[in-house]
């Protein structure tokens, strides 16, 4: 079993997310603490895949067209941690 812990500023996020974004990072959080990481590359419609530039080291997931969720992956303690949820814009703040 996976953790998810997610950065303080998700929660301010989620409150301002469309309802079937909010629904869709909620499937993704059960798929990631059943399965982890591996499970979402399983699944086509969540486009996971390895940033680079800035981001390198992070994943992206798909929730729509529009939103992302951008995500570490610790291995050594099986946690992933939630950096993002951004209307697709990968430029660090």
């Amino acid at each position: 079993m996976w953790q998810i812990f997610e950065h303080r500023n998700i929660q301010r996020r989620i409150r301002k997310l469309p309802k079937d974004v909010l629904k869709r990072y909620e499937k993704w959080k059960d798929i990631v603490q059943i399965s982890g990481p591996n499970g979402l590359g399983l699944i086509r419609g969540f486009n996971d895949e390895a940033l680079r530039g800035e981001w390198k080291g992070h994943r992206s997931s798909r929730l729509n067209q529009q939103y992302r969720v951008i995500y570490r992956v610790e291995k050594e303690v099986f946690f992933v941690l939630v950096i993002e949820l951004t209307p697709h814009d990968y430029r660090k703040k």
